[in-house]
């Protein structure tokens, strides 16, 4: 499985989002593949799995996202691939509702998601983010 793991969006990515336009609710699909070893850039961090680090992340970043009016919908270990192939399953899948693409992006680079994003990073080998909106939207 061949993925680019990045911690943020890249401007471009960012740009294009808030291109689509308006302000009605959208959902996040995340795809998480987490390192076996967590892999910090700075020393002194205690070893942990890559799931552990990702859970020190999420343990911040759920209520900044719920103070901004997202909410999880979903989330779940990946357990089995019912259609189609891939070299590796996931591990773990979770769907976040934000209240528009403008909240998501100002979230995603706010400062405090910056400070937690060495745990993402170090926790994580591979995700998607995957941007959606219900049908209707």
């Amino acid at each position: 499985m061949h993925v680019e793991n990045a911690v943020l969006p890249k401007g471009e990515q960012l740009q294009a989002l808030l291109g689509l336009g308006g302000d009605r609710p959208i959902v996040m699909v995340n795809l998480l593949k987490f390192r076996d070893k967590a892999q910090y850039d700075e020393p002194g961090e205690p070893e942990m799995t890559g799931r552990e680090a990702y859970d020190r992340y999420g343990r911040v970043m759920a209520p900044l996202v719920l103070a901004k009016g997202g909410k999880l919908r979903f989330s779940s270990k990946v357990d089995a691939l019912v259609i189609g192939e891939v070299g590796e399953l996931w591990d773990a899948v979770a769907i976040m509702e934000y209240p528009s693409r403008a909240a998501f992006v100002e979230i995603a680079t706010s400062p405090e998601v910056l400070a937690i994003g060495r745990h993402r990073k170090a926790g994580l080998a591979g995700q998607l983010l995957i941007q959606c909106s219900e049908a209707g939207m």
